[in-house]
């Protein structure tokens, strides 16, 4: 699949950025990526509320082989063949597997922030450690101990 092919796809779904990616392209739409086309095909963002249409249809997750094993992305499905030729759906299929990234993206963001979160507070807490000394404690002198007076 070229870039041409995949922006006329999509041309009934909306406007979408197309990104290279691994040995195909990312594609999304506000930001949020929800598609893949690769090599092995077309493959949509999926969750547990849209996994049981890609089923349905017979499709399967995204599979890929490394030397050891087959690893499966289960949240990515590739998209059924009937729907290269009718766009109207395609794009109802698109439209979901947006809202299943951006539910993704909802359900990533605390972790992140908490993460950040503590990282700042890490920082915070090595500066007061190794806080270092201020000018007013390096300008102090030792006291000079007092002069006998001979009386």
């Amino acid at each position: 699949m070229d870039r041409d092919f995949l922006i006329d796809l999509f041309a009934d779904f909306g406007p979408v950025t197309i990104r290279k990616m691994f040995s195909g392209y990312g594609i999304s739409a506000d930001g949020v990526n929800f598609a893949l086309a690769l090599r092995a095909g077309l493959f949509f963002r999926a969750d547990e509320q849209t996994i049981p249409q890609f089923e349905a249809e017979g499709s399967k997750p995204f599979q890929y082989q490394t030397r050891a094993k087959t690893v499966t992305v289960n949240s990515y499905w590739e998209l059924p063949a009937r729907l290269f030729d009718d766009s109207e759906a395609l794009s109802d299929w698109a439209r979901a597997a947006l809202a299943a990234a951006q539910r993704a993206a909802l359900r990533k963001r605390p972790k992140a922030r908490k993460a950040a979160k503590a990282k700042v507070a890490k920082k915070v807490a090595t500066k007061a450690v190794k806080k270092p000394a201020t000018k007013k404690a390096i300008s102090k002198k030792k006291p000079q101990p007092r002069k006998r007076s001979s009386s």
